[in-house]
């Protein structure tokens, strides 16, 4: 396995959610292990070597198939990162969806993931979502123990505003290492709220504002899921900016012998925080197009960047 003290030098991750089949308890079967090898082929290929889960993805099918995948390939392991996410109950029948971030309910999930994974160790875990019930204390606890008996080598959150994680850092005595955030050309409100401050328009935003500085200027390494903006802009356009930006994001794609999927990446990239991006497509020739944004630097000139910023949002800046 792949002992790394960060995340931050893995410039792109493969989001494994759409792994395993339906989002049902309908159990996986052959063809779904296949899609799964096809897919983690197509991003070993294109030098993705992070690989992103959740226990909660597919009810659990997606790391399982991951696991029926790493028996199929000796060596895999050894040469991957395997990240999981822990903290979402599902909704079952009558019982609602909760967040539980209660430490045995932590353990158990893990204990679980590594079942499904077929491995010893979970190279990162993320707290999913906070639960406000959650004492930070607690969590902290349950955090070192799977640390200490070696099932977990490093930690972050998802989904977390620089407040809710410098409370559990204060708590905790091992670094947190990545948050994980959606961000995308499309879902623009975290770069939105450091330059609509003292705006009507701030109102509307639902990031917390400060949060992708605080984890730059802390080294927590920002993972952006939803990157490629469920394809809005590489051809499922809805809205006359969509639209606008689409043509856009071709015409830098095709000056910069690139694909569409690369220039949506490189937006994020280009960014000083150095954000990772999420791969999450299920099919691989999407996957394999996103390569170039393994492998070179963002491409992507100031006045390129912010061209994109303002056709994908429609309306000039404040």
């Amino acid at each position: 396995m792949r002992d790394e003290t960060e995340t931050n030098g893995d410039r792109l991750l493969y989001g494994c959610m759409g792994l395993g089949g339906g989002w049902d308890t309908t159990p996986y079967g052959p063809a779904d292990i296949d899609a799964a090898e096809a897919a983690v082929r197509a991003a070993l290929d294109s030098g993705i070597t992070t690989f992103d889960h959740a226990d909660i993805y597919r009810h659990g099918k997606s790391e399982a198939v991951f696991g029926e995948v790493l028996g199929r390939t000796p060596g895999l392991r050894e040469r991957i990162v395997l990240q999981t996410k822990c903290g979402i109950r599902l909704a079952d029948g009558d019982r609602p969806g909760i967040y539980d971030l209660r430490p045995a309910s932590i353990v158990r999930r893990v204990e679980e993931s590594l079942a499904r994974l077929r491995t010893d160790v979970i190279d990162v875990l993320l707290l999913h979502r906070p639960d406000p019930l959650a004492d930070p204390d607690d969590i902290a606890n349950a955090l070192t123990s799977l640390h200490e008996q070696g099932l977990v080598r490093r930690f972050g959150v998802s989904n977390m505003s620089s407040w809710q994680i410098t409370q559990l850092r204060l708590s905790l005595g091992l670094p947190l290492v990545a948050n994980q955030l959606e961000m995308s050309l499309h879902r623009r409100d975290w770069v939105e709220a450091g330059v609509l401050v003292n705006t009507p328009a701030a109102a509307g935003l639902g990031y917390p504002h400060g949060t992708a500085e605080y984890c730059r200027a802390t080294g927590i390494a920002l993972q952006a899921w939803g990157a490629l903006a469920q394809g809005r802009y590489t051809g499922r356009e809805e809205t006359p900016d969509e639209v606008a930006t689409a043509r856009l994001v071709a015409s830098l794609a095709e000056a910069k012998n690139t694909t569409p999927e690369t220039i949506l990446l490189w937006w994020l990239q280009r960014h000083p925080a150095r954000i990772a991006p999420v791969v999450g497509s299920a099919r691989p020739e999407r996957i394999r197009a996103c390569a170039d944004a393994a492998v070179r630097e963002p491409e992507l000139t100031h006045e390129e960047w912010y061209d994109l910023w303002l056709t994908a949002r429609g309306a000039p800046l404040p």
